[in-house]
């Protein structure tokens, strides 16, 4: 009950806690910062695994031989010359005949993306479960035991004692 008449004791108390400098909603910076991280991480991502399906495309294409001024090969080539910038001469190729050859480089540089993009995965599903409030009726992510919905009887289908259906 409120001494003031029309007037509700919540919004009285909420009245008194936006004065206060305290809002009612969440904290709306914070959610708007975990958006934006989110977007940038999901773009980050995005262009590490068009990368790593290059240096895949690559690898394969230098193990399997193939003619580098086809135009096709000499695309995916031009495509991870800049991705592979920082493993250039990191290791010595390893020829396997006459034209196929073993790019260690490669293989490190698809390596150490493919850890990147696992950070970057966990970054978003941290960032993700951050912007998500938890749920009050769930306890540590679940839902408490013996709290999922009983299936629907239907009628037709005779039971058994203990509401188990019947043969």
């Amino acid at each position: 009950m409120s001494i003031i008449p029309g007037v509700s004791r919540l919004g009285r108390d909420q009245g008194m806690a936006e004065t206060m400098g305290a809002s009612s909603e969440p904290d709306s910076g914070w959610l708007t910062v975990a958006k934006v991280a989110r977007v940038l991480l999901w773009f980050v991502y995005a262009w590490l695994v068009v990368n790593l399906v290059l240096l895949v495309l690559a690898f394969t294409l230098r193990l399997l031989g193939a003619n580098p001024t086809a135009s096709f090969v000499d695309w995916v080539y031009r495509s991870v010359s800049r991705t592979m910038a920082p493993f250039r001469g990191m290791f010595e190729p390893l020829p396997l005949g006459d034209e196929s050859v073993l790019d260690t480089s490669l293989l490190f540089a698809m390596i150490i993306y493919s850890l990147a993009a696992l950070f970057l995965r966990w970054a978003i599903e941290w960032v993700t479960a951050r912007m998500t409030p938890p749920r009050p009726h769930m306890v540590g992510g679940r839902r408490p035991a013996g709290s999922y919905p009983e299936p629907a009887q239907d009628p037709s289908v005779p039971t058994r004692p203990g509401g188990r259906p019947g043969p």
